[in-house]
């Protein structure tokens, strides 16, 4: 399948670049499903598929054939579907007639629509189409039968004969020629039409898309490597954050990434959260506009049916038909580690350089999810974050194992609430600790002491209640009879992430994570194999989901001091990148957990987002974590410690911004270079 994204709209097809009714595919406009076939045919005939070639995420080149026809070898006629994805379709269908007679082509593009949510294609019960379809001239009009607001309106650059439910050309085409059409598929809402960033005649690059994008490149980090695999992941994670990003035009054209394709385009309060930590340095600017998304839409009353409560940071957003009705409403606030993953977020967005006006502005909403830590998120007083959900309606699991089957002890035995994860105690140690650094920055000595010894407090007890000594690991929660959970999963490498985890404790965990049962080869399974839930097919239960892996190295090498350390972290990255160069480039969201031993290449999973806005951004983290880099604009100080494997070669960061400076970075063989870096900076190596 063929996933093409640009901000919250996207196009899911097959390589003859069909949308085929009764399949998942679609086009996708605000949590809904516009089209639902858009098949194309030759001389009643299915073009035959040669190669697709996708150079952005928002566009690519279907290159086809029309099928020989009887008692010839060959065919001599080239078909090229040059699509656009932009709040709609634009699609230049190209005839080139390679033979040495004129040739006649019928030439037909049948479209439907069902205008189903988004979460119904996705399980199975989109049903039949139910679009109410008009002829206007050589135009088709789809409305929605259930909703007359909801439409599509599908036009042609050359004149065609419209039917309802196709629109068909009759050409010849002469020996050498060749003819075009350019297809446009505008949403309606409202009945007034959206109008498209697509005008006719322009390629991908003059395009609004291909503008945007083109920006995003001008204003960040440039990232190279002597490693040719690692250097087109790059490239590869850069344009798929780039056709993510969302912008506020409402709100200074603020940005912020939808979590991902197909399923997950809109704003995710963990996801976006996680992605915009991890793309830091590509891009400081996500962090800020994420947080500012974030905090104009925190919990300010208690609300069971939407999980609303004071101080809380969304789970997610919903636009679709369904108005989110699935999960109480259009904003869902169900998830346990958003809100400590807010407070990190902006302490380290400050380190990287966000203006101290825009932190100090956001400091009310990060003492808001402090005290929904301390309050709300602490069910029963004894010190720990716990989630359980209000309703029947919400999600049962609100860490971000979310599925119904994803938090279980050794044996396989499914947890009951209310639960405390091990890696959310991780975030709220880490929360406080980061508002401590904002507290001392800003002359608040006496709190940033108090927070401190809160957090102080918080890794003892998390670490008695949750450490297993006769296991060598941490127990994945407790459950609601605090009764610890015992199974073995990828939750413990981030608390590594978070350094809530003693030295002590680092060795021995370490030495279970480098393990066959936890090391896949392709990166860290979600579950070990010796686990009674083990199944590498599952979605949490021993599958491999690339931005936790990364999550762990990051972790590993904060460690970098313990044996095994930075041997386990190499591996895991390594196999990480191989697992992305057998995906083309792009990581998804998750993959299989079979053995590398067994399988040469790693398996999909059937439903997984590609892109995935934190998959993508795992590479960069991967990137940060290895050049060991930690820079502090309050105090003008730029760590580099580098462990970067051997065969990364040399990796050069080039027009870094922090605050209001720019300058390169450049490491090799551990020998770190800076250029352009201001005097009164301090630049701290090894």
């Amino acid at each position: 399948m063929v996933t093409l994204v640009d901000g919250s709209t996207f196009c899911l097809c097959d390589h003859a670049g069909d949308v085929e009714p009764g399949t998942p595919q679609g086009l996708f406009f605000r949590d809904a499903r516009v089209l639902s076939r858009w098949e194309l045919r030759v001389d009643g005939q299915r073009p035959e598929p040669l190669s697709v070639l996708s150079p952005e995420a928002f566009t690519a080149q279907f290159v086809l054939r029309r099928p020989p026809r009887a008692g010839a070898a060959d065919s001599t006629v080239l078909i090229v579907r040059d699509r656009l994805v932009a709040d709609g379709i634009k699609e230049t269908i190209t005839l080139e007639n390679l033979g040495r007679e004129a040739t006649a082509v019928a030439l037909e593009l049948q479209v439907d629509a069902d205008f189903v949510d988004l979460f119904a294609v996705k399980e199975g019960r989109a049903g039949s189409g139910r679009a109410e379809v008009l002829v206007n001239g050589n135009e088709l009009l789809l409305n929605d039968r259930s909703d007359r607001a909801r439409g599509m309106a599908v036009s042609s650059s050359e004149s065609a004969t419209a039917l309802p439910g196709k629109l068909s050309w009759r050409v010849v085409v002469p020996p050498g020629g060749r003819w075009q059409t350019e297809v446009l598929a505008q949403p309606t809402v409202a009945n007034q039409r959206v109008q498209l960033p697509l005008r006719r005649g322009e390629n991908y690059e003059c395009s609004e898309p291909g503008i945007k994008i083109r920006s995003w490149r001008d204003t960040t980090t440039k990232l190279t490597t002597g490693n040719p695999i690692l250097r087109s992941i790059l490239q590869r994670t850069e344009s798929d954050l780039g056709a993510l990003l969302i912008r506020d035009q409402g709100r200074d054209g603020r940005a912020f990434v939808a979590a991902g394709a197909p399923w997950f385009m809109t704003l995710f309060g963990r996801d976006s959260l996680l992605t915009a930590w991890m793309a830091l340095p590509l891009d400081t600017g996500l962090a800020l506009g994420t947080l500012q998304q974030l905090a104009e839409m925190q919990g300010q009353r208690v609300d069971p049916l939407t999980e609303e409560e004071p101080g809380r940071i969304m789970h997610e957003i919903r636009r679709g038909p369904s108005g989110g009705l699935a999960l109480g409403g259009e904003t869902y606030y169900g998830t346990v580690d958003a809100t400590p993953l807010f407070v990190m977020l902006l302490e380290q967005a400050r380190r990287w350089g966000a203006d101290t006006t825009v932190v100090r502005a956001l400091l009310p909403a990060a003492d808001a999810a402090l005290d929904w830590i301390i309050h709300f998120g602490d069910r029963d007083d004894d010190g720990f974050v716990e989630y359980q959900r209000a309703t029947d309606r919400g999600l049962i699991n609100q860490g971000w194992k979310d599925s119904f089957d994803g938090i279980n002890d050794a044996a396989g035995t499914l947890g009951q609430g209310p639960i405390a994860l091990c890696e959310v105690q991780g975030y709220a140690y880490a929360a406080l600790r980061a508002r401590a650094e904002l507290a001392a920055e800003f002359g608040d000595d006496d709190r940033a002491e108090r927070l401190r010894d809160h957090a102080a407090e918080l890794k003892t007890k998390f670490n008695e209640a949750f450490w297993l000594p006769e296991r060598g690991w941490y127990a994945v929660a407790l459950d609601g009879h605090k009764r610890p959970l015992d199974a073995l999963t990828s939750n413990v490498g981030q608390c590594l992430w978070t350094g809530i985890v003693p030295d002590e404790q680092a060795e021995q965990l370490i030495e279970r994570m480098a393990s066959p049962e936890m090391d896949s080869g392709f990166g860290l399974r979600t579950l070990a194999t010796s686990m009674g839930a083990f199944n590498p097919m599952s979605y949490h239960n021993g599958s491999i989901w690339p931005h936790d892996t990364a999550l762990a190295v990051a972790g590993l090498l904060r460690y970098h001091h313990i044996p095994g350390a930075i041997e386990l972290a190499t591996s895991l990255a390594s196999g990480l990148l191989d697992a992305a160069a057998a995906f083309g480039g792009r990581l998804p969201e998750l993959f299989c957990g079979f053995p590398r031993t067994r399988f040469r290449t790693p398996v999909p999973y059937p439903t997984s987002c590609s892109p995935q806005a934190w998959a993508s951004a795992a590479p960069l983290l991967l990137v940060r974590s290895f050049l060991g880099l930690e820079p502090d604009v309050p105090r003008r100080t730029l760590t580099v410690l580098p462990h970067v494997p051997a065969q990364w070669g040399r990796v050069a960061l080039t027009d870094m911004r922090l605050g209001g400076s720019v300058f390169d970075l450049a490491v090799e063989e551990d020998r770190v270079v800076a250029k352009n870096l201001p005097d009164d900076w301090q630049l701290i190596t090894p």
